[in-house]
């Protein structure tokens, strides 16, 4: 069946003579269809401006490129120059900068890709207009101790001592810097990571905290700000022992990092409605006039303020806000906030700063960011994490939440927002700098890919792609920390089949709706009560409460989960079928191991059971409320309705009957989930993972990947009430109805995936026959193409190689110097001889492949190969008897790069960060990224290729 998808394409279009033969009856039943494949559904690349010196001839080649390739849409980030290019360099924001702004999104336009754009130039948001009023902020503390009758000798002051560094390493003196850091001339030459000026801070509060008496915390806290003269404090300490506490404000001084011309500055205070308003002003007055409807969103890397020294964990009215939201004064709590109360005080207080630092970050930027966007016609795009907020919150207000990381649990608090709140998209970070430069495989990338896609992405964005003149010399223009997605690279010719591979594996999985069993309430509280090196907690994953071990269990048991904060459970409603959200629906709410929950989520919890929910506890329930706001109310009433709960032991579970719903609780997971007659994904356990997608018509879509390094056949059963249901192979392009059968009253299918291989298995509620999915079976004898091969060097350098002519097959780096220096692509050419026997086709299988291929039989392109093992297969229609076959073979980059790096020959020539080394091992002399050291890595084909007789098992 001739699929949508890849006519769209036109870049793999391999088709067995199975799937061929019976076309027109698979569109006769209308069973076997694949989606329209839209700009969304294909990948997205991150698309670095280096100091925005742009031309239109080489935007529109970039983008032609790029499209030609099957990306689907740019997200535009202005980062640092390229030296030797000053003349060129276009200040963000500028009216020249907008101009080409409006050319790129006609381009795109025109070439049906996307853009969305960064709303600064690096990360985070900041730039010269960021005053010191709006740059993001720190709190520090000084303590004092005084006995009754003694008067503070000492001023009340903190002399911030004066700090600078660079994002390059660069060491710079402090007295060289002027203040403001943009009346400085050399900003893309030193990049600045932090200033601190040496300066007096700002007192913000200073207050008297009375020791208790023998024990460990404090009777009586006096406010002294008032009392304040010149710099000393007028007061007697009364009787006992006193503790005095004194905050101060700075500038945290943290720069934005990587910023291009224009863009270089303080980064904002995200706290404050002032700063992200003054803030997105610049941009108002930048669009004014320029026709910028194309734009699709605006995008947040990450909050990533504090990789830097100290945190930037305050904002000047905190105290007032504090009050508003937690109804006490946090100035009586200074020990506590400082750690130097009792322990119980400590958390509490604790608590409740880093919940309204979080209801800030939430309210004040991220929301006032969506609303501003909105404004201008537009979505937000927001990477959540790394923040000091409930992360869950933060997608949830974003219009795409966007995810990156290295586990599926960690993935899924992206989707876990976006699916809770009916969005459509969830966007990831991809292959950010997998391995050492130049060493990423295409299949590296693809890995990385499905891990995303089994976390409930749909929507990748490489990291990334570097704009990069037409003229500009081999390896182009890098960015530091990245797989290089660009056309100097030597797999890009093979990148399009790897991109059509996500594209049409999106395609599924933007389709219908998420469809997973369970609600897994993500418990901050206990995180935020717990101290820490820094008053911050910031969120990376969920490793740092106990949902990660609840998770990761149900994850690979095959149980399927979103995770829910205290503040998306109060959007949760009950129905027929168990608790909703977004218009989805889960069968029940789980609650990891916990010591303390907010009272308004054990209350909502009460309702949601009342109503018919089933409530999960594993381990106990709640013991504490988080806090001290109105803490004996809260922790009395807890303990209220705890009390109303009667549980009944059931063999290894305990059950409370509430209103029409119940809570369970057990030590141990899987009892939980035995109790709850939920049934898993059964494939999870023989080693395969998946995801699935509710349809319409309630029926399935499932993605199904084989992780393993062996391939898996048998028979499956899937958790879903099926009569026949549609294969296809979102790699191949194959299609077909599935073998089933019934046993034991469900009906099983049969899947055989090879090795990372990958399947979408639709779901038909009724019976239909047609063509099935085209496996095949060997017969007969192999054949050995042992005759003679020529490899032509075809596209590459440093030079291209002469061409050769061999019998045995080996990496072309055992040739010669020319050979071990050359990066590029080689065509491997040679005759295939009047085949045995009849076979419905022929398995090709090559024994060592490095590192991609693109097969031809007759010049006629059959797909391409970069996962082992490397096999396709040839449908007997296609060889016609002495038939040319060419294999053309792709490297690395990594070759050409050491060659570069042995003879000094420059490459490196960006301001900022000039290429960072994954492994020490890699560091030259200058600190900077060096492949002088490498051995030529194994490149081309060696071992065996043969050709193996295949017949089509009916």
């Amino acid at each position: 069946m001739l699929r949508k998808c890849f006519l769209l394409y036109a870049v793999v279009a391999f088709f067995t003579s199975c799937s061929l033969s019976d076309s027109s009856k698979m569109q006769e039943t209308g069973a076997v269809k694949w989606p329209e494949i839209t700009q969304e559904m294909r990948p997205w690349t991150r698309w670095w401006w280096f100091g925005n010196v742009l031309t239109e001839k080489d935007i529109t080649a970039a983008l032609e490129s790029y499209r030609k390739a099957g990306i689907g849409g740019v997200e535009i980030t202005p980062v640092y120059g390229v030296r030797g290019e000053e003349s060129k360099f276009i200040d963000f924001l500028s009216p020249e900068w907008m101009d080409k702004l409006v050319y790129t999104l006609a381009e795109a336009k025109r070439l049906g890709m996307g853009v969305d754009m960064a709303n600064t130039s690096g990360w985070p948001f900041g730039g010269p207009w960021v005053d010191e009023d709006m740059a993001c902020k720190s709190m520090l503390s000084k303590t004092f101790e005084l006995q009754e009758g003694e008067r503070l000798a000492e001023r009340i002051e903190y002399v911030r001592q004066p700090l600078v560094y660079t994002q390059n390493g660069l060491k710079v003196n402090i007295d060289d810097v002027k203040e403001p850091v943009t009346a400085n001339r050399n900003l893309q030459e030193n990049c600045y990571a932090q200033i601190w000026y040496k300066k007096s801070l700002p007192l913000i509060t200073i207050t008297a905290n009375k020791k208790r008496v023998g024990q460990v915390g404090f009777t009586e806290t006096i406010d002294l700000t008032d009392r304040v003269k010149n710099g000393f404090l007028d007061w007697t300490a009364p009787k006992g022992d006193w503790l005095i506490c004194a905050l101060f404000q700075g500038n945290h001084g943290k720069m934005v990092e990587r910023a291009g011309p224009g863009g270089e500055g303080n980064v904002i205070d995200h706290f404050s409605e002032h700063a992200i308003s003054e803030y997105l002003k610049k941009f108002d007055e930048a669009f004014a006039g320029y026709d910028l409807s194309y734009l699709r969103c605006f995008f947040n890397d990450s909050y990533e303020v504090d990789d830097a020294v100290g945190s930037a964990n305050w904002t000047p009215d905190f105290l007032k806000e504090f009050k508003r939201v937690c109804g006490y004064d946090l100035k009586q709590y200074l020990p506590a906030l400082l750690g130097l109360a009792d322990d119980d005080t400590n958390s509490r207080v604790l608590h409740d700063y880093r919940m309204v630092i979080s209801d800030l970050l939430l309210e004040r930027f991220t929301r006032k960011w969506q609303l501003w966007a909105e404004h201008q016609g537009k979505g937000i795009r927001n990477q959540a994490h790394g923040s000091p907020a409930n992360a869950l919150d933060l997608y949830a207000a974003s219009d795409i939440p966007e995810t990156e990381g290295s586990t599926i649990t960690d993935i899924k608090s992206a989707s876990s927002a976006a699916h809770l709140m009916g969005k459509k998209l969830t966007s990831a970070e991809s292959a950010t700098l997998l391995n050492e430069h130049f060493q990423t495989k295409l299949a590296d990338v693809k890995i990385a890919n499905d891990k995303f896609l089994l976390g409930g992405v749909n929507h990748i964005f490489y990291h990334g792609t570097a704009y990069s003149p037409q003229n500009a010399s081999w390896p182009g223009w890098l960015y530091y920390a990245a797989v290089h997605f660009t056309p100097s690279n030597s797999f890009w010719d093979d990148f399009g089949a790897l991109n059509n591979y996500v594209a049409c594996s999106q395609s599924f999985l933007q389709a219908g709706k998420p469809s997973n069993d369970l609600l897994l309430y993500y418990g901050i509280s206990d995180l935020w009560s717990t101290p820490g090196k820094e008053m911050f907690h910031y969120f990376h994953s969920f490793k740092t409460v106990t949902m990660d071990e609840c998770g990761r269990y149900l994850w690979l048991n095959g149980y399927s989960w979103d995770a829910v904060s205290d503040q998306l459970l109060q959007e949760v409603k009950v129905g027929k079928d168990g608790v909703s959200a977004g218009g989805n629906t889960y069968k029940m709410i789980v609650v990891p191991k916990i010591k303390h929950m907010p009272l308004k989520t054990f209350e909502r919890l009460m309702e949601l059971a009342k109503a018919g929910a089933t409530i999960a506890f594993y381990g106990t329930l709640p013991s504490d409320v988080p806090g001290l706001i109105d803490l004996e109310h809260d922790r009395n009433k807890l303990f209220s309705l705890k009390d109303r709960l009667r549980f009944v032991e059931k063999g290894k579970v305990c059950i409370a009957q509430y209103g029409k719903g119940k809570f369970i609780t057990s030590g141990t997971i899987s009892d939980l989930m035995s109790e709850s007659g939920i049934i898993s994904e059964s494939i999870c356990k023989q080693g395969l993972q998946c995801v699935r997608r509710l349809k319409e018509d309630g029926n399935f879509y499932y993605f199904i990947l084989n992780p393993k390094d062996k391939e898996f056949s048998d028979w499956i059963t899937l958790n879903a009430d099926y009569k026949s249901c549609a294969l296809y192979n979102p790699m191949t392009g194959k299609d077909g109805y599935a073998r089933t059968r019934e046993k034991s009253g469900q009906t099983e299918l049969w899947l055989s995936l090879k090795p990372n291989e990958s399947m979408i298995v639709e779901t038909f509620s009724q019976k239909y026959t047609g063509d099935l999915y085209p496996y095949y079976t060997p017969i007969g004898e192999e054949v050995i193409l042992n005759n003679n091969w020529t490899i032509s060097f075809v596209k590459g350098g440093p030079v291209l190689p002469e061409a050769r002519n061999v019998t045995e097959l080996e990496s072309w780096t055992e040739y010669g110097e020319d050979y071990a220096a050359f990066s590029g692509t080689a065509e491997y050419t040679t005759r295939i001889p009047a085949l045995p026997g009849k076979a419905d086709a022929w398995l090709l299988h090559i024994e060592h492949l490095y590192e991609s291929a693109a097969i031809y039989v007759n010049n006629k392109y059959l797909g391409t190969l970069f996962n082992a093992p490397y096999t396709i297969e040839i449908p007997a229609s296609v060889l016609k008897g002495n038939d040319e076959l060419k294999i053309k073979v792709s490297n690395l980059m990594a070759n050409r790069i050491s060659y570069m790096d042995k003879r000094g020959l420059e490459w490196k020539i960006f301001y900022n960060a000039n290429i960072d080394s994954k492994g020490r091992m890699n560091v030259g002399k200058d600190g900077k990224f060096d492949a002088g050291n490498w051995k030529p890595r194994p490149s081309g084909i060696s071992g065996k290729v043969i050709l193996r007789p295949l017949s089509c098992i009916k």
